[in-house]
């Protein structure tokens, strides 16, 4: 089993360095249906998996100078706070120690709504081309306050189920910034602010014991390696691809998902 882990760590690594999709949106969903593990632990254990292993990709990115770092402090505006007010409802809640089936439809459907955003990806950048274009004042003057929204709105989604910072937060930017986000800097700044909210996501889920810290290692040894191969590598591979496949796989899983 413990291979399968390191396995499962490294291909998803390699998705993360590849593209900046692919962490929870592949790996929570592999923990639950592959590997039986109760659906809150996943989320937990994902979430510092992707801290760490996003980590290491930032590092790549950062010394590449693909980091847009005012486009992230927006998004942290909006994210950080978030987490922290939806680990406190969970945790007063009880929602993850009760409702393990709440957070599987959860799960579901945010697999769902991030296989629609990596499908009408180049749709939703041109209708924000479109409309930096023809009123390019107006809306720049809307991206700081509507990137602390994207950033509060990706907040709440990693927190509950792990999901959502890779491919809904790509997608955004692009909407929200058409000219500024070239590939390189829209994978760098996605997987940076990435880092501290799964950090601080992550942190609330171990206090409210959600995480399996022997998974996590085995994980990890894959993950880390995948992720630094894969984000110099990166540029070699048929992306368009790539986000097809996990786009069709994503749909298959959030289906069985919301329907359990």
């Amino acid at each position: 089993m413990e291979w399968l882990n390191i396995l499962a760590g490294f291909g998803v690594g390699a998705m993360v360095g590849m593209t900046g999709v692919g962490g929870g949106a592949l790996m929570t969903p592999i923990l639950v249906l592959l590997f039986g593990v109760a659906p809150v632990a996943a989320v937990g254990t994902d979430l510092w998996f992707a801290a760490i292993t996003k980590m290491a990709g930032g590092v790549v990115h950062h010394g590449h100078g693909s980091v847009d770092w005012e486009v992230l402090r927006r998004l942290c505006l909006g994210s950080l706070p978030t987490s922290v007010i939806t680990l406190v409802w969970l945790h007063l809640s009880d929602v993850g120690q009760v409702k393990q089936g709440f957070i599987l439809q959860a799960l579901g459907a945010v697999l769902l709504l991030t296989a629609l955003a990596m499908v009408f990806r180049k749709r939703t950048h041109a209708i924000g081309h479109a409309l930096r274009m023809t009123a390019p004042q107006a809306f720049k003057r809307a991206q700081p306050a509507l990137t602390v929204v994207a950033g509060a709105i990706l907040g709440f989604l990693v927190t509950l189920t792990s999901v959502g910072a890779g491919a809904l937060g790509a997608v955004m930017l692009l909407y929200l910034y058409p000219l500024r986000m070239t590939p390189a800097r829209l994978v760098g700044t996605d997987i940076v602010h990435a880092v501290p909210l799964t950090l601080v996501a992550g942190a609330g889920h171990m206090f409210m014991g959600n995480v399996d810290l022997s998974l996590l290692g085995y994980l990890l040894i894959g993950s880390i390696p995948g992720v630094l191969l894969a984000s110099m590598l990166g540029k070699r591979v048929p992306e368009n691809l790539l986000r097809g496949a996990i786009a069709a796989v994503l749909v298959a899983v959030g289906v069985k998902l919301v329907l359990t």
